[in-house]
């Protein structure tokens, strides 16, 4: 005896973001936009203050300060990039999700 369930699938659904279904995405978009820009001015800032690090860590022949001035630079590099990249990363797996 063959007891196959059939599934139906719902096919045709078409649903994409609405950037009007929803009172104050406006503004939602504008802190969004001063977040990243207060992301990128912080992590100038790490960024500076790690090479300083780094640099008093070497000239004092402190290998450990040194070396939390190298970490520090990169995490500083690494913030700045995902600050910067936030949006464009979030668009390409919107896009490889429609694909699936």
């Amino acid at each position: 005896m063959n007891l196959s369930a059939r599934v139906l699938l719902p096919l045709d659904i078409d649903i994409n973001p609405n950037s009007n279904g929803l009172p104050g995405i406006g503004e939602l978009k504008q802190i969004v936009g001063a977040s990243m820009t207060v992301g990128l001015i912080l992590a100038v800032l790490a960024l500076i203050i790690s090479a300083i690090v780094w640099a008093l860590g070497a000239n004092s022949s402190n290998p450990h300060l040194a070396g939390r001035g190298k970490l520090g630079v990169l995490v500083a590099i690494g913030a700045a990039v995902v600050c910067g990249a936030s949006v464009t990363l979030v668009n390409f797996f919107w896009n490889v999700g429609q694909q699936v």
